[in-house]
C-alpha cells in the first residue's frame, strides 16, 4: 500500500498540479502555493537544508521519499531530487499513504 503514493505523485505532475526544480519549489512556498513538498533521501545538504528551511519558515509540511530513482520514475523525469504538490487532495492523499 505504501508505494500506491508513488501513483499519486504521477497523476499530480500530469495534471498539473506538481512543480519541479529547487528554485521553483522555493518560489511556490513562498508564494503559498505548495500544500507538500516530497525530498528524497539521498538529496544533496545544501538543496535539503534549503528546501526544509524554507517549508519550517513558511509553514509547509514535507516528507522524506526513497531515492532520487524512485522519485524521479514517479514523476516520468530523470535525476528528481524534490518536488512539491501544489493540490490539497493530492497533498492530503499522499500523506495519508505514507503513514
Amino acid at each position: 500500500m505504501k508505494n500506491n503514493y508513488l501513483s499519486i505523485i504521477g497523476l499530480a505532475y500530469r495534471a498539473g498540479k506538481c512543480s519541479l526544480g529547487e528554485d521553483i519549489i522555493v518560489n511556490d512556498i513562498r508564494k503559498n502555493r505548495a500544500k507538500l513538498v516530497l525530498l528524497a533521501d539521498d538529496i544533496g545538504t545544501r538543496t535539503r537544508k534549503k528546501l526544509i528551511n524554507k517549508c519550517e519558515t513558511y509553514d509547509v509540511p514535507f516528507v522524506f521519499v526513497e531515492d532520487r530513482e524512485t522519485l524521479s520514475n514517479a514523476i516520468g523525469k530523470t535525476q528528481r531530487v524534490a518536488a512539491a504538490i501544489l493540490d490539497d487532495g493530492f497533498a492530503t492523499k499522499i500523506q495519508s499513504l505514507l503513514r
